[in-house]
């Protein structure tokens, strides 16, 4: 009787879940790097609009958190112009970066969500970047050794 050598893998087409530092997983935190570059940059563009013409976003008269169009402008435009330097300081490999990238990233959904009144399908769309950047940031470890 000849036995057959065991494979590493299963049959049935399962694969292990990628590493830390897998290309997917390296492939995603470079992905998240270029998105918080631009969701940083778009941030900006729409605080200057909120702050520079406050009719550019619908009014809400009765909104729970009592805080002007003009006020979340700057909200935004302050958590952009961070985000879009830890976008950059990912995408140079900076270790700082990825810390900073998820608290901006976390920082950014809470922010869209209380926009959501004034710019609803915008706001939802970045939170779920917002989303994917904290999660490709936190799967990802670099690889030091080879630095």
């Amino acid at each position: 009787m000849t036995t057959q050598p065991h494979s590493a893998a299963p049959s049935g087409g399962y694969s292990p879940p990628p590493t830390r530092n897998s290309p997917w997983a390296t492939g995603g935190a470079t992905f998240a790097g270029v998105l918080m570059l631009l969701n940083g940059i778009l941030a900006i563009f729409q605080g200057i609009s909120a702050i520079a013409a406050d009719d550019v976003y619908a009014r809400i008269d009765h909104y729970v958190y009592k805080i002007n169009l003009t006020g979340w402008g700057w909200i935004l435009l302050v958590l952009g112009v961070i985000a879009a330097f830890a976008g950059w300081g990912i995408l140079s490999g900076a270790a700082w970066a990825r810390v900073v990238g998820i608290a901006l990233a976390s920082l950014s959904l809470l922010a869209q969500f209380l926009f959501l009144p004034y710019s609803p399908l915008w706001s939802v769309i970045m939170m779920a970047i917002d989303v994917f950047v904290i999660w490709a940031l936190a799967a990802y470890e670099p690889d030091t050794a080879r630095r």
